[in-house]
């Protein structure tokens, strides 16, 4: 079964993307914040695709991605950016500092299933 992490402080938004990711037939795990999103990669580094907030609380979501390109453990998992940065050269930014791509808030939920099919199928 594919596996999802979500990196996310926002309880509307961590609800929302779980009850889609849940509703596609993926296993969700959840982190609140950069820190818990570590410890939970570094005790099981199965997941297929990370979504990743860049705005957390404590530990930034580039500072996670650094940790997390870094780590043996999960330096091969794709990370894509879940962002409520939409101005121009965001994307870019994120693709730079190591994400595969970038899902920008609100969520389009057609956009979302597309987009997240594409990184868990590639």
């Amino acid at each position: 079964m594919t596996k999802v992490l979500v990196v996310e402080d926002n309880p509307m938004n961590m609800e929302l993307t779980v009850d889609l990711l849940e509703s596609y037939g993926y296993e969700v795990e959840q982190a609140e914040d950069g820190s818990e999103a570590l410890d939970i990669v570094n005790e099981n580094s199965n997941f297929d695709l990370i979504l990743l907030d860049i705005q957390l609380p404590k530990m930034d979501g580039i500072e996670v991605l650094n940790h997390l390109k870094k780590s043996e453990n999960s330096k091969n998992i794709p990370v894509v950016a879940l962002t409520a940065h939409a101005m121009r050269g965001d994307e870019n930014k994120f693709i730079n500092a190591g994400c595969v791509g970038y899902i920008s808030k609100p969520i389009d939920i057609h956009e979302f299933k597309k987009t997240v099919t594409y990184y868990v199928d590639s």
